[in-house]
């Protein structure tokens, strides 16, 4: 769940969906179990839109977070369990959660929750790792990165703060411990995926000064 939102990141992609040189390689499936979980958690980005800037239904808003979370999870259970990892899949989870990540921002934003600002940061992140992904592609054969840690964390603290800022953003004691919490994994979501970014551009340029050494 997670601005160039949509632009699937190798790097930090599930290590049971990585490339040959982290699991098995992926076939070239499309109707599978975990992709109609996918394509269902991306149908959900319009609705989750509609929801908080028509009506400001936060609570089924927030409710549809937490279904996508759980789906997300859901779906890279089942494609172990049922070995339908595929092609498809590693592009279509990465980009549900950036996507969701990116109507989130935009739409806290627009109700004025958080400054324009901080959607900036998270966008040029975004976008600074996505150049640096697709010169690497370019100029080598590597089409995938060491999976960070820090990228899987920054995103959870980003996806746990989403939802508590929206309900932070209603009157009462609730309201307002929603709001401190929600800051707290905001902040340490924005940290993480800076820290995040670092490690991935640290890699690139490892891998394209060696490649060009070759």
């Amino acid at each position: 769940m997670a601005p160039e939102f949509s632009e699937p990141d190798p790097s930090e992609l599930d290590p049971s969906e990585l490339g040959p040189a982290e699991a098995d390689e992926p076939v070239d499936r499309v109707l599978t179990i975990p992709n109609g979980i996918s394509v269902a958690r991306l149908a959900g980005v319009p609705v989750f839109l509609w929801l908080v800037l028509g009506p400001h239904a936060d609570a089924w808003a927030v409710g549809l977070l937490i279904v996508a979370g759980l789906s997300d999870w859901l779906d890279g259970k089942i494609a172990r369990a049922l070995n339908q990892t595929s092609r498809l899949g590693q592009l279509l989870d990465p980009a549900a959660d950036r996507l969701y990540i990116a109507a989130t921002l935009i739409a806290l934003a627009i109700r004025a929750i958080i400054p324009w600002w901080l959607v900036a940061v998270l966008a040029v992140r975004e976008l600074t790792v996505g150049v640096s992904l697709e010169m690497l592609r370019r100029r080598t054969r590597i089409g995938g990165l060491q999976v960070s840690l820090a990228g899987k964390a920054a995103t959870l603290c980003l996806l746990y703060a989403f939802p508590l800022l929206f309900l932070g953003d209603h009157p009462g004691w609730g309201g307002t411990l929603a709001r401190v919490i929600g800051w707290a994994f905001a902040i340490w979501g924005t940290a993480l995926y800076w820290q995040s970014a670092l490690l991935y551009l640290t890699q690139i340029r490892g891998l394209l000064a060696g490649y060009t050494q070759r």
